[in-house]
């Protein structure tokens, strides 16, 4: 591990807004009064890398908490010392694998969910590592509360149209989709968050995808 990186991760033990594997699990349950403070909404973001989307809409949202969720620490070191560095006090990290999710938070904790630019796992063999398959969902299912959203936003038409297919396979309910946000009725506040990967994409004239939806 480069010397970069081992300083990130000693950096980020003393940072008060991440939490690293076990110590969250001592807020499941009570994350907005425990952490918080407050009892407002919890959002997530999975796989959030550096973070940028998580503290960016806790910029735009301050009536809601934000927990941006990687196993890379040397990642979210970039968000958690933004957010530090700018006051950004609604946000905080978790430094977890996303498919212990159940871990960490309790039944109906999680208001809204987003999926911003992940790994596709375009290959076939790698289908149960996507994001929006059956095994992520019915994580998700478990710690939303009723009528709490999912939205993905990619660069990825097949993952777009993998997850349109799972929608209407299980039968949840499709808020809005399209194939190119910047030129459809569905743009607002949120999606007009752009990461340093999204503004690369849109350098070179790549669509960018967008689905909203929830289990009832």
């Amino acid at each position: 591990m480069g010397k970069d990186k081992l300083r990130k991760f000693a950096e980020i033990a003393t940072f008060s807004n991440v939490l690293q594997l076990d110590e969250g699990q001592v807020m499941k349950g009570q994350w907005a009064r425990a952490h918080f403070g407050n009892t407002h909404p919890i959002v997530l973001e999975l796989a959030c890398g550096k973070g940028e989307y998580a503290v960016n809409l806790a910029k735009r949202f301050p009536e809601k908490n934000f927990i941006g969720i990687d196993y890379k620490g040397n990642r979210i070191w970039r968000g958690a010392k933004t957010a530090l560095e700018e006051g950004v006090n609604n946000v905080a990290f978790l430094r977890i694998q996303i498919e212990n999710l159940l871990d960490y938070f309790d039944q109906e904790e999680v208001d809204e969910i987003w999926i911003t630019f992940p790994d596709p796992q375009p290959q076939v063999s790698r289908e149960k590592k996507r994001l929006t398959s059956d095994k992520f969902l019915v994580r998700y299912r478990n710690v939303l509360r009723k009528g709490g959203c999912i939205n993905l936003k990619t660069d990825n038409d097949g993952l777009y149209t993998y997850t349109l297919e799972k929608i209407k396979a299980l039968g949840l309910v499709l808020h809005a989709h399209t194939t190119d946000i910047y030129h459809s009725d569905v743009w607002n506040e949120e999606l007009a968050i752009q990461t340093y990967y999204e503004k690369k994409y849109l350098a070179h004239q790549k669509n960018i995808n967008y689905l909203r939806f929830s289990f009832s």
